[in-house]
């Protein structure tokens, strides 16, 4: 556990919270509930996950509507974005899961690394208190909404509604191509505006190819 805390650089007072943020009901389990699983502290760290990146972006984003601050809240607290947290981390090394969990990779599964990454976040909560626990999110999310690709303005609804304001023109986006591997795909859609082509955009997802090509269509239009 010293490695842990070493890794996260926040030392626990009290080492049953981070040995309780650890403990998956697997193992839990496996002794009889003799240990405490992290079950608990995850729903708490749900709630302080919460309002720590709820209070991040609105204060970053002071100009962003409600909808699209929660839509990119969303995409920065999903099971993709924690669990990938918990990987810089390395929490799954740290985890005590049970002997099934362990033998079919438990340690590296999204839904693990997700609840035992916000366990930890009401650990430090409950051991250092609310600033203890901000310092340590706000390292991954200030970090994320910088370089990940949930640092998306929605280019989709921004153009979407530049269109409405012409009832009489029709947006479409139109898969035109897909490339590579199965485990790493890359989608080509072009955006049109009526039969014209306004944009293309590639992305890993459909969905993200849709926002870049949304946002090529903007950059034409001069926005």
């Amino acid at each position: 556990m010293v490695s842990i805390e070493k890794t996260i650089g926040y030392t626990f007072k009290n080492k049953s919270y981070l040995t309780e943020a650890l403990t998956h009901s697997s193992f839990a389990n496996e002794r009889h509930n003799k240990m405490v699983s992290n079950e608990r502290l995850e729903f708490l760290g749900d709630a302080v996950l919460s309002i720590i990146s709820a209070e991040y972006l609105f204060e970053k984003y002071p100009q962003m509507p409600e909808g699209q601050l929660s839509k990119l809240r969303s995409s920065l607290v999903c099971t993709e974005s924690l669990s990938q947290f918990a990987r810089k981390i390395q929490l799954g090394d740290s985890l005590f899961l049970g002997k099934g969990e362990t033998n079919t990779g438990g340690a590296d599964r999204p839904t693990i690394l997700e609840n035992a990454f916000e366990a930890l976040i009401a650990a430090i909560y409950l051991d250092g208190g609310m600033d203890c626990a901000k310092e340590f999110v706000l390292k991954f999310l200030s970090e994320a909404i910088e370089t990940h690709h949930i640092s998306f303005k929605d280019y989709k609804t921004t153009l979407q509604e530049i269109i409405q304001q012409n009832p009489d023109e029709t947006l479409n986006y139109v898969l035109i191509g897909e490339t590579g591997p199965d485990h790493d795909k890359r989608f080509e859609v072009e955006v049109h505006l009526n039969s014209n082509v306004i944009g293309r955009g590639i992305g890993k997802t459909k969905k993200g190819a849709e926002q870049e090509a949304a946002k090529e269509a903007l950059k034409l239009m001069g926005i």
